[in-house]
């Protein structure tokens, strides 16, 4: 068994490597074909490789936390639209390449559905990255003094689905204001984008110092968009407040 296992290695075929003694007990005591043998051993190696890239996009994701459409509390905010919520869960603004806007006050779970969204279509086999309006920009100026800028974009226009929260929380500067354009730009009718903010879309040119850019980012964002309302108390509530 030994030389197998070390043969596997070679071949990085990890998954069965896992549970080719196992594998190998059933196989005896089932007198199974080796036919079969094979073919249980081959389904280990490809659940371990999809687990693998499951793992990978999750990672890539770089979500705050473990959140979910299941977790989330809708009876919290009874205002919360939840049949919206879990229609869009089944991805379908994926394949429409459709921008979702998430808007309400803070602590009523923007963050939270939008990470929700994303790993759902992660579960279908996409990719996805969640980053905050200030990631953005700090990553855009490391970009700039490090001349990856080009790397940057092609990562934010490559991913399929992309998360930028707390939208128009600080007003845009211009080189970022010129970067969101060029990304939304290139994902325009191709690739869907999810937007959290605490304004309302029709709030949203505040954010930007050059009107005539900003005009032009929102009218790439509301064309075929879903915007869910999200209404009611925080959910970051004091101790003394939940009382």
């Amino acid at each position: 068994m030994v030389e197998v296992e070390n043969a596997l290695s070679k071949l990085k075929l990890n998954g069965i490597k896992e549970t080719i003694t196992e594998r190998n007990r059933e196989a005896i005591k089932s007198q199974l074909s080796y036919a079969d043998f094979l073919n249980m051993i081959l389904q280990d190696e490809i659940l371990y490789r999809d687990n693998k890239k499951l793992e990978n996009r999750l990672k890539t994701a770089k979500f705050k936390s473990d959140k979910t459409i299941a977790n989330f509390n809708f009876k919290f905010n009874p205002k919360i639209n939840e049949k919206q919520i879990k229609d869009l869960a089944s991805c379908k603004f994926v394949d429409e390449t459709a921008p979702i806007h998430i808007v309400g006050p803070s602590g009523t779970g923007k963050s939270h559905i939008a990470q929700a969204l994303a790993r759902c279509a992660i579960l279908e086999g996409h990719d996805a990255l969640f980053i905050s309006q200030s990631d953005l920009n700090a990553d855009l100026k490391m970009a700039l003094a490090t001349d990856t800028v080009c790397r940057l974009k092609k990562k934010l226009t490559s991913i399929t689905v992309l998360i930028i929260d707390d939208f128009g929380l600080k007003p845009l500067n211009e080189k970022l204001e010129d970067f969101i354009h060029e990304v939304l730009d290139h994902r325009y009718e191709r690739l869907p984008i999810i937007i959290t903010s605490n304004l309302h879309f029709t709030e949203w040119m505040e954010a930007f110092n050059n009107k005539l850019l900003g005009s032009a980012i929102i009218d790439r964002l509301k064309g075929n968009a879903y915007e869910v309302i999200l209404d009611g108390k925080s959910y970051r509530q004091t101790r003394n407040q939940k009382k």
